[in-house]
């Protein structure tokens, strides 16, 4: 369908926001959307497209809340990826709270296909389309980027992200991956599992950067390294990056600006080049 303007554009630090434009409507559920930020200026030619999915545990946040370490930055998050050169998309997705997984899958995947056709027009090139997601937004990034039939991705990074479900707690209802699959992992195994980077790891996927804090009380350092092994097996290139006393939200780490600038610096080997 085509996208419609809920908000008009603004700019900002030297970036143009397209906020509100619809990509997808979902029956008894609210419209999905896409907020998108340009550089703001002619370009000479097409801009590589990164879509940014935003975490909140698959339960809160919003797609226009930039990670919770950069919120004090300046320039912000959204105007350093602009920057480096990127045309910004961050869609929305349902939360588990108004449908369990596979629904989030379905609507990340839904906005990559509605980007991919076109809607953002000739200064985009899509060919040239990264994903980064954090926390619960990383295992979305991993999935659609695994996906087999989504469209094409040239890389993706995942930042202090759950990979692996069945390697957690089987037995509670009250945490966030329970909640995504409807109840305690172990009374829903094969949802645990279809919802798993892990599980989906093949040959031909593309480039990963993962990164994690060794430190982090909220999603185990391991998660990465499952999937940085199972990556390795297969001979897809992935590197991977603990960051030595570090939490969730990179809290503690020495220079969070320097993690970020990697993953930019990951980012734009693969779509800049």
């Amino acid at each position: 369908m085509s996208g419609t303007l809920l908000a008009p554009s603004a700019t900002s630090f030297g970036v143009k926001i397209d906020q509100g434009i619809v990509f997808a409507e979902r029956e008894g559920f609210r419209a999905l959307e896409v907020d998108v930020y340009r550089p703001d200026g002619a370009a000479r030619t097409p801009h590589p497209l990164l879509v940014y999915v935003h975490g909140g545990g698959w339960r809160q946040s919003h797609r226009g809340r930039p990670p919770r370490e950069t919120r004090e930055w300046t320039p912000g998050f959204f105007e350093r990826l602009t920057a480096a050169g990127f045309v910004v998309a961050a869609p929305s997705y349902r939360f588990s709270g108004e449908a369990i997984f596979p629904a989030q899958l379905d609507d990340v995947v839904d906005a990559l296909r509605w980007l991919h056709d076109g809607q953002l027009g000739a200064d985009v090139d899509t060919g040239r389309t990264v994903v980064w997601g954090l926390s619960a937004g990383g295992l979305l990034a991993a999935l659609v980027t695994l996906h087999p039939d989504g469209p094409p991705v040239a890389g993706v990074v995942c930042s202090y992200s759950i990979t692996d479900l069945l390697a957690l707690d089987r037995d509670r209802a009250d945490t966030f991956e329970a909640h995504l699959v409807g109840g305690p992992i172990g009374d829903h195994l094969d949802l645990a599992r279809a919802a798993s980077p892990v599980t989906h790891v093949h040959a031909g996927a593309p480039p990963f950067l993962l990164q994690h804090g060794d430190a982090d009380t909220w999603v185990p350092c391991d998660q990465s390294q499952r999937l940085a092994d199972r990556l390795r097996a297969v001979g897809v290139p992935v590197e991977l990056e603990i960051v030595p006393g570090a939490d969730h939200f990179f809290a503690g780490a020495a220079d969070i600006e320097a993690i970020y600038d990697r993953a930019i610096d990951f980012l734009s080997r693969l779509a800049l080049a």
